[in-house]
Parts: structure tokens; C-alpha cells; sequence
């Protein structure tokens, strides 16, 4: 089964080399890892085209207006045909030692999306302040009852690609796995695996106090907006976790 990795960027100039070598250190057998950049001017293009000489990497520029996480997720997506993606930060925050625990249920067919989770036994964030932490909680348990997950905000996942297709496509931002959960919760098989999330050490973080109350309030009006619809009329079956002995 074709796997593809997808990668936003914007401004990592300095963690896409590291990157590219943890995946390919993995041995996972991925077709391609792919590149999509949002504007980046510090180099990071010049970067990934370097590296697509010796690796298997390729780079989608994206500078129209339409930019973002979720829309950058999609256009990864439509210019791939691998039948499963694997979607993941390029700051090294995600690690990718844990690629093949996500790919894994999907392979076997037991599952259809797989969210490394922060919030499930073997879960972690060790380098965020209490804060971030908090924030991060509180939001995440708010969309438990629409999402039946404990990580709807997570951004490493696997997923098979006619879900992603056919659930993600009106997401906006960086809600791609709350909405694609809610739009497909009455087929969509999801697992959650644990993951150690842990600050970048290169590069500037986007995340920071403020940032996180913009991003906290977003959250709410997509989680509030969701209950007026009317969404919770059906609950969800609640993730299977997939932990670690």
C-alpha cells in the first residue's frame, strides 16, 4: 500500500535536513515525502529542492492567498496517488521514530485514521510551560464529546487517503483532524497511539502566549458552532488507544 508523508512548512530552514534523515533513519517504506510550503523566504524551498536530488522528497510552493495548514494538507494529498498519508509538524516536534506505530493500525485495516496523542497513557508534552499545557487540556476536553478522542487538536496523524479526500476538504486552519473526525464519525475508524511532543530546538516557534489565546478562542467558535449544528444528536464511539505496556 503506497504511503506518502506530508509536510507543511513555513520557515524551517534549519530543521528539514534533520528531518528528512530521522524519516529515512525509521525504515518505514514511504514513497515520497512531500513538501508543502507556505511562503517560506528564509531559505527552506532552496532547502527541500536540494535535498530532492538524493532523496525522495518534492516540494509544492504555495503563495495565494489560500494559504494554511489545512488547505497546504490537501494539496500534499492531490498531488500524490499513495493510498495512505502520514501528516507531521517539520519542526521535529512530532517524532518520527513513531511514524510506523500511526501506520500500523492502518495497514492492518484495523483502523482508518491514527492521531498521536499527547493525552493518553504514555502521552506526554515535557517542554511546554504550564500555560500551554493548560490550554492545550482544557480545549481538547471540550471536543471530546464531538470527537470521542482525547487529542483532536493533533497534527500527527495517519490516514487513509479517501478519508482525508472526502472529510477534510472544508476544514479550515488547524482543525483538519477535529473536522475530518466529525464529518466522518459515522464510518470513520479512529485509534490514538501515544506520542512524546517536544519543543523544537531549531527554528522560531509560532506559539506564543497570545498566539495561544487566538488560537484557544478559535477553538471554542469551531467546538460551539459544531454543537449548534446539532452534531452530538449521535455520540461517538470513543478512540481506541493503543497504548504501551
Amino acid at each position: 500500500m503506497p504511503i506518502a508523508i506530508i509536510v507543511p512548512t513555513l520557515e524551517e530552514v534549519d530543521n528539514i535536513v534533520p528531518l528528512v534523515e530521522q524519516i529515512e533513519q525509521t525504515n518505514v517504506p514511504f514513497g515520497e515525502i512531500i513538501f508543502v510550503d507556505d511562503g517560506s523566504i528564509d531559505g527552506t524551498r532552496e532547502k527541500i529542492r536540494a535535498l530532492a536530488t538524493a532523496h525522495r522528497v518534492c516540494l509544492i510552493e504555495r503563495d495565494g492567498p489560500e494559504r494554511g495548514l489545512a488547505g497546504a494538507i490537501i494539496a500534499g494529498a492531490n498531488a500524490s496517488s499513495a493510498d495512505v498519508f502520514v501528516v507531521m509538524d517539520a519542526d521535529l516536534s512530532h517524532p518520527p521514530e513513531e511514524i510506523a506505530s500511526l501506520l500500523q493500525p492502518v495497514l492492518a485495516n484495523d483502523a482508518d485514521l491514527v492521531i498521536g496523542s499527547r493525552y493518553v497513557p504514555g502521552g506526554a508534552t515535557p517542554d511546554w510551560p504550564a500555560w500551554r499545557r493548560f490550554l492545550s487540556r482544557v480545549a481538547s476536553a471540550l471536543a471530546y464529546p464531538l470527537t470521542g478522542v482525547h487529542d483532536s487538536m493533533g497534527g500527527f496523524f495517519a490516514i487513509r487517503r479517501e478519508f482525508l479526500l472526502q472529510f477534510a476538504k472544508q476544514a479550515a486552519g488547524f482543525k483538519i483532524v477535529f473536522e475530518t473526525i466529525v464529518r466522518g464519525r459515522k464510518t470513520l475508524r479512529v485509534r490514538e497511539v501515544p506520542i512524546v511532543f517536544r519543543d523544537r530546538a531549531r527554528g522560531m516557534s509560532k506559539m506564543s502566549f497570545a498566539q495561544a489565546m487566538r488560537f484557544a478562542l478559535a477553538w471554542l467558535r469551531a467546538i460551539g458552532r459544531r454543537l449548534t449544528e446539532g452534531k452530538t444528536s449521535a455520540p461517538p464511539v470513543p478512540a481506541q488507544r493503543l497504548f504501551r505496556d
